[in-house]
């Protein structure tokens, strides 16, 4: 695989900036919502913590 020409690098840049301030006003407004949220992390955590338990039991089931 050959390496990028200079332009095509230079041209992903100023796309990869674009883009992050097109959508800086959203990222904004979504961290500033996500600050004032309610934290509700065992909401998150106790199905997380299933699924890790239920593959170590599939793993173990497949090991024996």
């Amino acid at each position: 695989m050959e390496t990028a020409a200079w332009w095509e690098i230079l041209l992903g840049g100023l796309l990869a900036a674009l883009v992050i301030l097109w959508f800086r006003p959203g990222l904004k407004a979504t961290i500033e919502r996500s600050r004032a949220a309610k934290k509700d992390w065992p909401a998150a955590l106790i199905p997380l913590g299933l699924v890790v338990l239920f593959v170590l039991f599939l793993i173990q089931w497949v090991r024996s």
